[in-house]
């Protein structure tokens, strides 16, 4: 049984560490991608407050399909270069949206998301996905988060 936890009054740097610490562990020796991205996403959703989804969209054939996630049923698929999570794949930059209905292009898969993260995983150099964090707040996402959860996505890489 897994256990992770973390005080909700921490500071977000120890957040992040406890988070990439316990995704490291989850993930560690298991080789099947998807049970790996499955944990991180729920882990994601224990370890962040505010988050209306967490989870992950894999590269497949030059658009993002639908990972493992925590949340409402999401679109399925992203062509990229389209919507906040397109843009991160194009682009292998993090987007950190505060309002998501001012970003040209948004594609609303939860009504109630006011806020955006959408982190790339790389690896050998090459975008091999996302992980997409949504907020019901506006601008719930700040640089302590971007830098958190880019930790992470570096973390995570070799096992999704």
């Amino acid at each position: 049984m897994y256990d992770f936890r973390t005080s909700p009054d921490a500071p977000k740097a120890i957040l992040y560490d406890d988070l990439v610490s316990a995704a490291t562990a989850l993930v560690d020796g298991e080789p099947d991608v998807v049970a790996n991205m499955a944990n991180v996403a729920a882990l994601l959703w224990q370890f962040l407050p505010d988050v209306n989804w967490t989870g992950f969209y894999r590269m497949v054939e030059n658009e993002l399909v639908l990972g493992p996630f925590v949340g409402k049923p999401a679109c399925i698929r992203i062509p990229v270069g389209q919507g906040v999570c397109g843009t991160a794949a194009r682009t292998g930059q993090t987007q950190l949206v505060e309002d998501v209905h001012a970003f040209p292009g948004h594609i609303a898969c939860d009504g109630d998301t006011q806020s955006e993260l959408v982190v790339p995983v790389s690896r050998d150099g090459a975008v091999i996905g996302v992980i997409d964090l949504d907020s019901p707040s506006p601008a719930r996402f700040d640089e302590d988060d971007r830098t958190g959860i880019e930790r992470l996505a570096e973390a995570i890489a070799g096992a999704i």
